[in-house]
């Protein structure tokens, strides 16, 4: 038994349909949602995209990197499927590592309203530099804007010891 009922599975038109069709192009349409069976309850949904690509908007150029997604849903949570076509979107797309970070956080912020959520970035160098953008969101007027604050002034206090890109 899959866990959701009828009027639910319905709503997922990528999961199990056998038919995916990945965009060329940034594709935030393709992004679908599921109820959360446990609002009252906070916890941690974490993705992990250790494939993440995109392009430079200057040279063209492919940036290879991992992205880290980090949320606390409410009512709706993103049906991995779809959250993985959307990742895949970006990489035929132009844009810094920054904005990648900050656009796929705002989407995800329209699309689940989510208590708290955070996307850090951790790309492979090019020119010798690394980048490792990082943003976050926590609900205002909730704990959750303060853990953003906290973990936003916090999160690289002791950096992991990069030998491996």
């Amino acid at each position: 038994m899959s866990g959701r009922n009828a009027e639910e599975e319905k709503d997922l038109t990528l999961l199990g349909s056998g038919r995916t069709k990945y965009p060329a192009d940034y594709s935030p349409q393709v992004l679908e949602t599921f109820a959360n069976k446990h609002p009252g309850n906070d916890y941690f949904v974490k993705f992990n995209c250790p494939e993440f690509t995109s392009l430079c908007p200057i040279t063209g150029q492919p940036d290879f990197g991992a992205m880290y997604i980090s949320y606390v849903p409410d009512e709706r949570m993103v049906e991995s499927k779809s959250l993985k076509i959307y990742l895949f979107s970006f990489r035929n797309h132009g844009d810094f590592h920054e904005d990648c970070v900050n656009i796929i956080m705002k989407d995800l912020i329209r699309l689940l309203d989510p208590k708290y959520i955070e996307v850090w970035g951790k790309f492979l160098p090019r020119g010798g530099l690394s980048i490792d953008p990082y943003c976050n969101y926590g609900r205002p007027g909730t704990p959750w804007e303060q853990v953003a604050w906290q973990r936003l002034t916090q999160h690289d206090l002791y950096p992991e010891k990069v030998d491996n890109r």
